[in-house]
């Protein structure tokens, strides 16, 4: 990675791209054709550009730059300052922890700038050496929009079977991690949400705003990543709702199997309180007490517990407590 520089592409108008260096980068004309630049923003050459050869207004180079930033389309000029957000498949990473990426868009430049790697990127790159990619900016920016919410659809289909997979558990009686399991999907797809919400609006947005480069076809195609965006959202939100009630379902189970001990327990207990009481009456050591000097005492004494323990069933039963 050169001065911070993941892609240099020269785009032909054709669908295909011409890789440049960074020193073909810094010669480059806009008679030569529309270029795309896509940096590693942490690299100190990257950001020195950024601001300073790259000729970009102060905000345009400062939201480049930012750490955080949130999914936005902002028109500037004649260029269209674009935050999207892609799902994570970096290896041992959380699809839900979304890698940001920021766009500058002109008619003939468009400069992209990220932290992590988006494979959203490289499908892109694959496109243009394969000479089936977008033919000018404004195809670009649709195109990447496109693959972001093209790779999310895996991610929510996941989640769509983890709770498949959760509700059979829940009625096959299973129990072990499943409160944890239902958390974690339930966090998963809370913080997916919260992310894709503001991104739609950022493509209605990117729709809306008039720039003599961006066609009609383009905000066509827009408008139907918009509205798979839109089955994505109400994917998750069927999947967060169907996990509460799962949640919901398995709390009840546990409750009511929590019940069902606690009466069995109430229930022997019941037997044994005057059971309990008759042997601690009679076994207080003082004198009096009845059958002391009776060697079939014993005897009498364990059938009147047996027939009192018979009474108490034969009454449990006729109330139904059992």
């Amino acid at each position: 990675m050169e001065s911070g520089l993941i892609h240099a592409y020269l785009l032909d108008g054709s669908g295909k791209g011409r890789r440049l260096s960074w020193a073909e980068v810094k010669d480059w004309q806009p008679s030569q054709g529309r270029l795309w630049l896509h940096f590693d923003y942490t690299a100190p050459e990257a950001r020195a550009w950024i601001t300073g050869p790259a000729k970009l207004d102060p905000l345009v180079s400062d939201a480049l730059l930012t750490e955080e930033t949130r999914p936005r389309t902002t028109s500037i000029g004649d260029g269209l300052l674009i935050a999207l957000r892609g799902v994570n498949l970096n290896p041992e990473s959380q699809p839900e922890d979304m890698v940001s990426i920021r766009v500058w868009a002109e008619a003939d430049r468009v400069i992209s700038t990220r932290k992590r790697q988006l494979l959203s990127i490289t499908d892109l790159c694959h496109q243009l050496d394969s000479g089936r990619g977008p033919r000018n900016c404004a195809d670009l920016v649709v195109e990447l929009a496109d693959l972001l919410v093209w790779r999310m659809s895996d991610t929510v289909e996941s989640f769509e079977e983890t709770i498949d997979e959760l509700e059979d558990r829940v009625v096959a009686g299973a129990s072990g991690a499943l409160r944890l399991d239902l958390a974690l999907l339930r966090k998963q797809t809370i913080t997916l949400r919260r992310y894709l919400s503001p991104q739609r609006e950022a493509l209605a947005r990117l729709m809306a705003e008039k720039m003599d480069w961006v066609s009609e076809g383009n905000r066509l195609q827009l408008r139907e990543v918009s509205d798979r965006l839109l089955r994505h959202i109400e994917d998750i939100d069927a999947v967060r709702e169907r996990a509460a009630v799962t949640q919901e379902e398995l709390m009840s189970r546990i409750s009511e199997q929590l019940n069902s001990r606690m009466y069995v327990l109430s229930i022997i207990a019941a037997i044994f309180l005057p059971l309990g009481f008759l042997t601690g009456l009679l076994g207080v050591n003082v004198g009096g007490i009845p059958g002391s000097e009776n060697p079939r005492a014993f005897l009498i004494f364990s059938v009147l517990l047996t027939v009192t323990v018979a009474i108490q069933l034969v009454v449990f039963r006729w109330k139904k407590w059992l």
